[in-house]
């Protein structure tokens, strides 16, 4: 009976010692049990925070994101033009309102002072800079900045979009698209962009047509869903681009309803579809873009009609919101400014809302208001011109062990 269980045990041992049974394995736990593994060894640590492991259990589980704080961009001078107005000394240019530790830590690092305006962010990496030509991706991991080469082409008008690609090696891969934003004056049936691609280390220059007059929403940066990009247009559109589509096409699609609201932003569902939400006075509207068999790729053949539509998928009272959460609406003194702000990653169930300087997460099944603590509060965020932009990580665990080749980025 010894010795039965003796050779059992170190069958177990020689195959927990083999990485691809190891892995095996560890692919089919959920998310809550395999950040808990990193603690066993070290070995399980690097093997768990590997980018060959994570891009397989990504493929296969949705893992959540923790929120790092809001970054406050300010549109008078990300874009400035010569005679603009200057930003204050005493005010930083990339504040950020921390709402976690990590975010303290990187607030005051001092890190931020170095890489110009927010731009953008994905998967945690930061995009920053001072149009039109310089621009820095900055990577959590490694604490470490990365200059990019000059663009090549001048815009003088430009909107941006940031991708951080899933990739099974352990370099992170990423690219950069600068689209110039023509006159609204003008037909133009054109998209001007250029990409920057991280593999290969140099901007890439290229045309998008489209099937109609087409004018980006100039200082805005896109929304990306699955490596698609989506900018705001003039009259109320939304411009659709995929980069990894063989044509090198732009669709528009109609943003529902009138699109003069005061407040309007665009995330991702819970089922991966295209969510568009915009506020008023007296309250919100949230809706989704519906998929088609072929998901969204009928927008970007020439030859065929979209049939997607926009299903709306919740509606919201701002005074039955307050009603319903009494507490917080004796102590918020500025309900008149609530706004929608933003949507959580992937996420359908909750939203981002702001009144004044205060922040909250609303969850859309019970109504209750969940506050968000930050540093940072106060005249900061009160400005007209002022984005607020929340700062998300992938809860993922991560060590500088697994760096690798991403020092340099």
């Amino acid at each position: 009976m010894k010795s039965r269980r003796m050779k059992h045990e170190g069958v177990l041992h020689t195959a927990l010692s083999c990485d691809d049974i190891l892995c095996n394995i560890l692919i089919r736990l959920p998310p809550k049990s395999i950040t808990k593994f990193v603690i066993v060894s070290k070995r399980w640590l690097h093997l768990i925070c590997s980018s060959s492991f994570r891009h397989s259990y990504l493929s296969r589980w949705r893992v959540g994101f923790n929120l790092l704080g809001f970054f406050v961009c300010n549109s008078l001078y990300l874009g400035r033009p010569k005679g603009g107005a200057r930003r204050p000394r005493s005010e930083p240019a990339l504040p950020l309102l921390s709402s976690s530790r990590e975010g303290d830590d990187l607030k005051f690092s001092g890190v931020l002072k170095k890489l110009g305006y927010f731009i953008d962010s994905s998967d945690g990496l930061l995009l920053c800079g001072r149009h039109p030509k310089t621009y820095f991706v900055w990577n959590p991991i490694t604490k470490q900045q990365y200059k990019l080469p000059h663009p090549r082409v001048h815009f003088e008008e430009l909107c941006m979009a940031f991708i951080v690609e899933d990739s099974p090696d352990d370099e992170i891969c990423y690219r950069v698209v600068r689209a110039k934003c023509e006159s609204r004056f003008e037909e133009v049936y054109v998209v001007t962009i250029e990409t920057f691609l991280s593999k290969i280390s140099t901007w890439c220059y290229s045309k998008l047509r489209c099937s109609s007059t087409i004018s980006l929403s100039p200082w805005t940066s896109g929304t990306v869903i699955g490596g698609v990009i989506h900018w705001y247009a003039a009259q109320g559109n939304i411009a659709i681009y995929d980069p990894y589509h063989h044509e090198k096409h732009i669709a528009l699609v109609k943003l529902p309803g009138p699109f003069d609201f005061d407040e309007q932003v665009l995330g991702e569902s819970s089922d991966g579809c295209l969510q568009y939400g915009w506020s008023c006075k007296a309250g919100l509207q949230i809706w989704v873009l519906e998929k088609g068999f072929d998901g969204y790729s009928s927008l970007f053949s020439t030859n065929e009609q979209s049939s997607l539509s926009w299903s709306l998928r919740y509606k919201l009272n701002f005074k039955i919101m307050w009603r319903k959460n009494p507490t917080l609406a004796t102590k918020c003194v500025t309900r008149k400014e609530t706004e929608i702000l933003a949507f959580s990653p992937q996420d359908s169930k909750s939203v981002f809302i702001r009144s004044g300087s205060s922040i909250y997460l609303y969850h859309i099944g019970s109504g209750r208001m969940e506050v968000i603590q930050y540093q940072g509060r106060g005249s900061s965020i009160l400005s007209d011109f002022s984005k607020v932009v929340p700062y998300f990580k992938r809860a993922w665990p991560q060590s500088t062990l697994c760096c690798g080749r991403n020092s340099s980025t």
